[in-house]
């Protein structure tokens, strides 16, 4: 296990997401806001809010909250405006960086963001700058329990899924990003509502880091995913799993 998914692990296990489940769903909601504007307010018909929910269930946002802010976006009102930006730079160690956001004012979310970088030895840089170390990719992951590896495989590939990676808990299912919706729908269909389905930023490559060099890019990392306009960060660094361990204790 590398990068983002290492980093939200270790904080997880520290019991971050309880003391921000307030923050969480902030961000969700800009989601859901986003997503409900992209297409119909029906998600059978719009694929990006059938995501938006998912996610929302997945940090256990209650149903009215989901549906109080998909009835805001699609009102009269229609609620705040946000846009999508990505951030990209390098962290220290040359740790490359990718910062997705939602904002409704970008002056303020690069500034925070540019501040963040330079605080912690970081520098922030221009679009597409790191974002060529990564490969964009939609990743569904089901519960081991709904299928066997063999029959997880075929129905991915079937579908059009490129690769499943089976673990003591769960089938990870990668795919391109333009089948993403189409192979999720296929799995959905087969074994029911997965677990999360997403696109991602997967390194190619990846930085090892020392304990006093991931101390110093979990700080960086942790105050970009502590701003409530940023969404998601991805970075491409990989942990000993002794130092792993060490961090999460």
């Amino acid at each position: 296990m590398a990068g983002h998914s290492q980093f939200k692990n270790i904080m997880h296990r520290k019991g971050a997401q309880d003391a921000k489940r307030a923050k969480q769903f902030a961000k969700v909601i800009r989601e859901l806001t986003v997503a409900a504007r992209s297409g119909l307010p029906d998600p059978a018909s719009n694929p990006r809010l059938r995501a938006a929910i998912a996610a929302a269930r997945d940090v256990n946002m209650p149903k009215d909250n989901i549906d109080r802010a998909i009835k805001k976006a699609t009102g009269a009102a229609g609620g705040e405006d946000y846009v999508e930006v990505r951030y990209e730079g390098y962290g220290p160690a040359g740790v490359a960086v990718i910062v997705e956001a939602l904002t409704d004012n970008r002056n303020r979310t690069a500034s925070d963001v540019r501040a963040a970088f330079s605080k912690y030895g970081g520098s922030l840089g221009e679009t597409n700058s790191v974002s060529f170390m990564f490969r964009r990719l939609g990743v569904i992951t089901y519960p081991l329990s709904v299928a066997s590896e063999d029959d997880m495989l075929e129905a991915a590939i079937e579908a059009g899924a490129e690769n499943v990676v089976s673990s003591d808990t769960t089938h990870e299912i990668t795919c391109e990003v333009e089948s993403f919706f189409t192979v999720r729908d296929s799995l959905e269909a087969k074994f029911g509502e997965p677990e999360s389905a997403k696109l991602d930023w997967r390194p190619e490559n990846s930085v090892t880091l020392d304990e006093e060099k991931a101390t110093s890019v979990f700080k960086l990392l942790d105050v970009l995913e502590d701003n409530d306009d940023v969404q998601n960060v991805y970075a491409n660094f990989d942990l000993p799993d002794d130092l792993a361990e060490k961090l999460s204790s």
